[in-house]
């Protein structure tokens, strides 16, 4: 999601960092060797707010998946049944199958490369941060969370609010943490993204950035990941990492390659990119204490995946860019893009599961208010490519019309029956009926009630309660540079 609309007040509290990023040019595998030649998973083992919609302000105009289009959202009339992946690619390969997570679950520990690669140069070469990435507190003399289902949000803005000093305070006006003001209302999951390298041009923390990503950190990056990652170990919370494979925002209009991959020819050598990085964030997470629970293999891919490169009208929110070349682009639109889009997807999940088969994998898309383009996506990716994933996942916002809990139950239930194998998650929700707007009228507390009483559908994540914008508020609010969590709206969660 894209908060292009994101309230003055929640500006004013985003810091970002400036510093150096690496670029890497070679077309062979940017992040490193071709992990090919270094690991070979058995294909047989285990595989078990100011933006949803990733660009609120633009959602009928330069996001093509949120205009009023067939089952194809990039709007190709082509018949959505594309050309599978090429038989002929070496099984070894980012592109070939991952695990399945259709097999039985192997006996075995962890799966990991005999030769894992270099990690890459650090994004950042600032100072030490400070209070976003301090020592987290243990939770170990607390009682154990029950995770039967998960009741999370995405706090991902929170680490730079702390940069600026915010406090945060419950509704009764104790001074606390943010994972412990959540977990007293029953939340027990925490949901992070993660940009590839947001010091780069067009990054999300860009040093020409015009739209108020600036300041002394870079936040999103693997550093900045690490240290709120650890914070949610620390505090006895499920952790679902969401990788944006981007610089910057990634949603349905805007899935901009990162700039240290552009010069990249081929989907292999790209597959080979996405799966090197997403391994060294996963190992650098395990030999940090903070290994998800989940991972999330790119974030509202509703339209494709690494589809896009900047243009000359290219904004510092990724908006209006051009289309990368056919060889390259994850456009599920095309043929050639849905298998491409394919070898990407397999990629990320190999390498989640060559770091830990106990990682659940999740893809991600928005446009539930129209069924025909979900059942077009699930088709494509788990009935003609089989990609393993373990969960499926959906944006899910009323305010951009997608209605309310009740009237997702047709498709959630038909999807239920069509995937047996599948688990299911709402990945992001705000439940407010318009711009900064919610009724309080108890469709947050019937979200988690519908979800939770579906068969494998395992959570659900409100999307970052501290901010507000075209998707909703917030379930805090600002006194003066501080939040104060809303009563009635944590009465729903209560």
């Amino acid at each position: 999601m894209n908060f292009t609309r994101l309230s003055f007040c929640a500006l004013s509290a985003i810091a970002l960092c400036l510093g150096a990023c690496g670029d890497d040019g070679n077309s062979q595998s940017p992040d490193s060797e071709s992990f090919s030649s270094a690991v070979t998973v058995d294909d047989n083992s285990f595989s078990s707010a100011s933006q949803p919609l990733e660009n609120p302000s633009v959602e009928d105009s330069a996001n093509p998946a949120a205009t009023d289009e067939p089952s194809n959202p990039s709007g190709n009339s082509s018949n959505p049944s594309g050309t599978p992946v090429s038989s002929d690619v070496n099984p070894l390969s980012s592109a070939s199958q991952p695990n399945s997570a259709e097999s039985p679950k192997s006996s075995a520990a962890e799966s990991t490369p005999d030769n894992p690669i270099d990690n890459p140069a650090p994004e950042s070469s600032a100072p030490e941060p400070g209070s976003s990435t301090s020592e987290p507190v243990s939770s170990a003399a607390e009682p154990a969370l029950n995770f039967d289902f998960l009741l999370g949000a995405d706090i991902s803005t929170v680490q730079e609010q702390e940069a600026q000093n915010t406090k945060f305070f419950d509704v009764d006006g104790t001074e606390g943490d943010i994972f412990t003001i959540l977990k007293k209302h029953g939340f027990n999951a925490i949901r992070l993204r993660t940009f590839v390298s947001p010091l780069a041009n067009y990054g999300y923390a860009a040093k020409s950035s015009e739209c108020n990503h600036s300041g002394s950190e870079a936040f999103g990056d693997k550093e900045h990941v690490i240290a709120y990652g650890k914070k949610v170990k620390a505090a006895g919370m499920a952790f679902l990492l969401d990788i944006h494979y981007s610089d910057n925002w990634a949603d349905p209009g805007n899935q901009i390659i990162p700039e240290r991959w552009r010069n990249v020819t081929s989907s292999d050598a790209m597959a080979d990119s996405v799966y090197n990085y997403t391994y060294d964030m996963l190992t650098s997470l395990k030999a940090a204490g903070a290994l998800p629970e989940m991972v999330q293999v790119g974030n509202e891919t509703t339209s494709g995946i690494l589809i896009h490169k900047p243009s000359g009208s290219t904004d510092c929110w990724g908006n209006n860019p051009d289309k990368a070349s056919t060889a390259i682009n994850g456009d599920m639109g095309t043929d050639a893009g849905k298998a491409n889009a394919a070898k990407y997807f397999n990629a990320g999940i190999k390498a989640v599961k060559a770091v830990s088969q106990d990682i659940k994998t999740v893809l991600h898309i928005e446009r539930i208010r129209e069924p025909e383009t979900v059942n077009w996506w699930m088709g494509v990716v788990f009935d003609q490519y089989k990609i393993p994933a373990d969960v499926m996942g959906f944006s899910a916002y009323t305010a951009y019309g997608d209605g309310g809990p009740t009237s997702w139950l047709s498709l959630f239930n038909s999807l239920n029956s069509k995937y047996p194998k599948l688990e299911f998650i709402v990945a992001e929700y705000n439940g407010g009926d318009s711009d900064n707007h919610y009724n309080y009228d108890g469709s947050r507390k019937k979200t988690n009630e519908v979800i939770r009483g579906l068969d494998r559908w395992i959570g659900t994540f409100f999307w970052e309660p501290t901010l507000g914008g075209a998707w909703g508020p917030a379930m805090f609010d600002w006194s003066g540079n501080n939040l104060k969590a809303n009563a009635k709206a944590f009465e729903e969660f209560d």
